[in-house]
């Protein structure tokens, strides 16, 4: 989901990857069928749906690396050419900053969720029903809505959009952890039936997991819901034509990305082949109205 801002050096170290690892730059011929995808640990639906394309990639005789990297080496690293697909592009507004900067070099394959907004969440006992509601009431929450990483987008529209619009600045501070921490701290939060304010985003399996539910915002100052898109290298599509064929036809609702989710997090914590092998079996026509 949702990063700004980290320098090309980091992309260096971070990245380790090198043209021939992907589809686009193999001079050996054989990598047409060597695609890597990118991925950033921690957001949910962009690992369920890189885990879901892996395997169904891979059924179809493709060689599928998945690197796991800050947002910002990611998308670097897409306009380098080292990474040839991104499936969690947050798009217009998430991720602005990164399309503006690589946008030229980048392409835009499908849209496969249509609105996924940022949001703040608190326990469905909280007195709040409206992010007007925490307006003099930062005593009680210790001054602190609970954030995920510093360079996310979803951080920078909570602190630089949301907490003026609605002058919380000086009351409220948005912090910073990383997305693991701030679920951990709302698992804790509510088996103890505690208030906590949360920055969050649908879709995420938090909302079924936790009894949580999202403040109204009737400024609109968390911004309008984007669309969580798929991107790829430059000339992706041409080097490629089949998956992008593919990857166009796809498309999840609630119910099917929060069951995926929900096997990934939850029942096969750490193996996501096995929580995509149990949905794919629960849901045969879906890969098979894709691939064929």
């Amino acid at each position: 989901m949702r990063f700004k801002g980290v320098t090309v050096a980091a992309v260096v170290l971070s990245l380790g990857l090198t043209a021939a690892g992907c589809g686009g730059g193999d001079d050996s011929g054989s990598g047409d069928k060597k695609i890597v995808i990118g991925s950033v640990a921690g957001w949910a639906e962009g690992e369920a749906a890189t885990a879901l394309w892996q395997k169904m990639l891979q059924d179809k005789g493709y060689q599928v690396e998945v690197k796991m990297l800050d947002a910002g080496p990611l998308y670097a690293g897409m306009a380098k050419g080292d990474v040839d697909l991104y499936l969690d592009a947050w798009l217009p507004g998430t991720h602005e900053d990164y399309w503006k900067q690589y946008g030229d070099k980048l392409e835009k394959i499908s849209i496969w969720y249509d609105e996924a907004p940022l949001t703040i969440a608190v326990p469905n006992y909280s007195p709040l029903k409206s992010l007007e509601d925490l307006k003099g009431k930062g005593s009680a929450y210790g001054g602190k809505i609970i954030g995920i990483e510093k360079s996310s987008g979803l951080y920078r529209v909570s602190k630089e959009d949301m907490l003026p619009a609605y002058g919380l600045e000086g009351e409220y501070e948005v912090t910073t952890s990383s997305t693991a921490a701030m679920l951990t701290e709302l698992k804790k939060a509510t088996d103890a039936k505690k208030d906590i304010v949360v920055t969050l985003w649908r879709p995420h399996w938090a909302y079924a997991k936790f009894p949580i539910r999202d403040l109204t915002d009737p400024k609109g100052a968390m911004g309008k819901p984007d669309g969580v898109n798929i991107v790829g290298r430059k000339d992706f599509s041409k080097d490629q034509a089949e998956v992008a064929g593919w990857l166009k036809k796809f498309r999840m609702d609630d119910k099917q990305l929060g069951t995926l989710e929900d096997l990934m997090e939850n029942k096969y914590k750490g193996k996501p082949e096995q929580a995509v092998n149990e949905w794919v079996q629960a849901n045969p026509d879906f890969t098979k109205n894709i691939t064929g």
